[in-house]
């Protein structure tokens, strides 16, 4: 990889996506933060040049992606690790809208396969590369009403499973996260009876996904990484 390592993190501008990126911006990264809302103002601060800020890119659309990308990479010189943390969540039983269902799987599982093929090629150009997926701890067992949720997350494990597969000899790993419970401030609000500290915080996430990331890791493809704190 290059002296200074480019990192591409998609959602960028949620809690989970701002402390991957702080985390990588510790380690002296230069950061491509890539989110389909503008960049808000906090993000404008905290990352200035020579990290790139790329709002109000639609990553279920390959064109869009693969335009920002480009332009990204020849703005920087280069891509080398992408951090697929583009996502949401919707809790619905099944008698609820058959569109929740599509949803789930644009913004999960969609996002990380149009991401990856719009890194791809700047990644194999490099020589080496690093792709880390955010999956969902509770994809092994849904529970009631998350079963688009979670449908969606299981779909983003086999295909870092597959692509890991393609790249094993090419110098790129792929390899998942599966978190727990984050402490958001929304999962805050939404559950204010539980107890907080048994949740994973968004900052612990964020060094198992560099470590991923790194050389340290360099024989570890193809794997699901449970993180789940004492949920």
């Amino acid at each position: 990889m290059s002296a200074q390592r480019v990192v591409v993190i998609t959602g960028a501008f949620g809690v989970l996506g701002a402390a991957v990126a702080r985390r990588f911006a510790g380690e002296g990264a230069r950061l491509v933060l890539v989110d389909r809302v503008p960049a808000p103002p906090w993000a404008r601060a905290e990352f200035k040049a020579p990290h790139l800020l790329v709002g109000q890119v639609d990553l279920a659309d390959p064109a869009a992606a693969s335009e920002a990308l480009q332009r990204a990479s020849e703005t920087t010189g280069g891509l080398d690790v992408l951090v697929n943390v583009a996502g949401g969540f919707q809790w619905q039983k099944l008698e609820g809208e058959l569109a929740i269902w599509d949803a789930m799987f644009a913004m999960n599982l969609k996002t990380a396969v149009v991401a990856c093929r719009a890194a791809l090629p700047h990644l194999l150009a490099r020589g080496a590369g690093r792709i880390v997926n955010i999956g969902a701890g509770a994809a092994g067992r849904a529970a009631a009403g998350m079963g688009a949720y979670t449908a969606s997350k299981a779909g983003v494990e086999r295909l870092t499973e597959s692509l890991a597969e393609e790249l094993k000899d090419r110098a790129i790993t792929v390899n998942t996260v599966l978190p727990g419970t984050l402490d958001t401030p929304r999962n805050r609000a939404d559950m204010p009876h539980a107890d907080f500290s048994r949740w994973v915080a968004p900052e612990a996430l964020a060094d198992v996904v560099a470590f991923l990331a790194g050389d340290g890791a360099r024989a570890v493809t193809g794997s699901a990484i449970r993180v789940v704190g004492r949920g």
